[in-house]
């Protein structure tokens, strides 16, 4: 496996991971990996992830059965960012929605300059 390009120590260790539909391209999650989590997910076709909350590695869907499969993954121009496109089996969001991005604020929108 070739050596993981992540530049895990700009963020203390942890990094974004945002979860996306390979099909549909919906953005279904965010979660955060550490250098452990992305080599068990790269590793293991399943998506791991660190919850900074309980400090514990946990694998998508292996309480709710939601499970994700891992399809390609791909870092940002810093390296301090993974994009993980999966094929998602049931609902993403532990609320029951696909994604956990249904939670809309309202924006003032500004027209592009056409000129």
């Amino acid at each position: 496996m070739e050596k993981i390009k992540i530049d895990f120590e700009k963020s203390g260790g942890l990094v974004p991971a945002i979860v996306q539909d390979i099909e549909t391209g919906e953005v279904l999650m965010l979660a955060y990996m550490d250098e452990k989590a992305l080599e068990k997910t790269l590793t293991t076709g399943r998506t791991w992830f660190y919850s900074r909350s309980r400090k514990t590695y946990w694998c998508k869907g292996e309480t709710s059965g939601n499970k994700q499969f891992v399809r390609e993954v791909y870092y940002d121009c810093d390296a301090d960012a993974i994009l993980v496109k999966v094929k998602q089996i049931g609902p993403a969001c532990h609320t029951g929605n696909k994604s956990c991005f249904f939670n809309k604020l309202d924006a003032v929108v500004i027209e592009e300059d056409t000129q």
